[in-house]
Parts: C-alpha cells; structure tokens; sequence
C-alpha cells in the first residue's frame, strides 16, 4: 500500500460513525456519500476542487443524466475496474436502469474485502464488498497526487 493510499483509507475510516445527511461533508455532524469523498480531498488537497451545486437524492436519474460519473472524470483518474487497490473510490448504479449514484472508497482486498462508504440511515460504515455490491461497480478511480 503506498501513503497516499493509507492516507486515503485512514481518513475515510476516521469518517466511521458520522451521521448520513444528504448534501452534508462535516466529519462527526453529518455526510452523504459524496462528502465523504469531498471530506478526504480536503484532508489529501485543502480546498475542494470546485463549488458543488445543490443535488437531489435522485442524482438527475429522471433526466438520465450521469452527473456524479461526468464529475469523477472531471477530478479523479479513472482505472480499470479489475485494477483494484484499497483507497480506490468506487461508483455504484443501484439499479441496472439507473443514473450511478452512489460512492464508497475500497477499504480491503481479498476475501474480506470492504468498502466505507455513507448509506442513508446508516451513516458511515465500512461495508463488505459483497457480491451484491461488486455486481453494481461502475467505475473505478483513484485520487490525484496533486490537485487540477
């Protein structure tokens, strides 16, 4: 594991217990998803990488449009899914139909393997990577080591 990748899973499991509240990024108070993610670019980059507008919990599905995927590619470095290595950030469809919308950083590899992530009316967790759950990955990216 290199540092950047500790440092990455390190400060997602430090998010372990923050309360689930869409739109939120504050360690401790509340996060969805997507500020967990936003949470450990500030600790990787200090400021986030943009301004983040105002999102429902649908992710524009009615629309049809993959705004958390076009937005991963606009600052994370996309790998191959079977590439895998703890501290990738994962992007989840929920449904094969549907928009994904849904995020998590790998946690472990091999037969325990994990992912944290922030699940309403969970909070943060660090979940098994399950079947289930492997069989919605989408995309696979890594942090940058520096900022764009």
């Amino acid at each position: 594991m290199t540092p950047m990748q500790e440092q990455i899973v390190t400060e997602a499991r430090d998010w372990i217990g923050t309360p689930y509240v869409h739109q939120s990024a504050v360690k401790g108070a509340g996060t969805d998803c997507l500020g967990l993610l936003r949470g450990i670019w500030r600790t990787l980059h200090g400021s986030e990488p943009e301004e983040i507008p105002a999102y429902s919990m649908d992710w524009s599905e009615p629309q049809g449009e993959e705004r958390l995927w076009t937005a991963a590619l606009r600052h994370l470095q996309p790998k191959p899914l079977e590439d895998e290595a703890v501290g990738d950030v994962l992007l989840f469809r929920m449904r094969d139909s549907a928009v994904a919308k849904h995020l998590g950083v790998a946690g472990r590899l091999g037969d325990h393997a994990s992912f944290i992530h922030a699940y309403s009316n969970h909070g943060v967790i660090e979940s098994s990577l399950s079947l289930p759950w492997r069989r919605r990955i989408v995309a696979r990216f890594t942090f940058p080591e520096e900022a764009s």
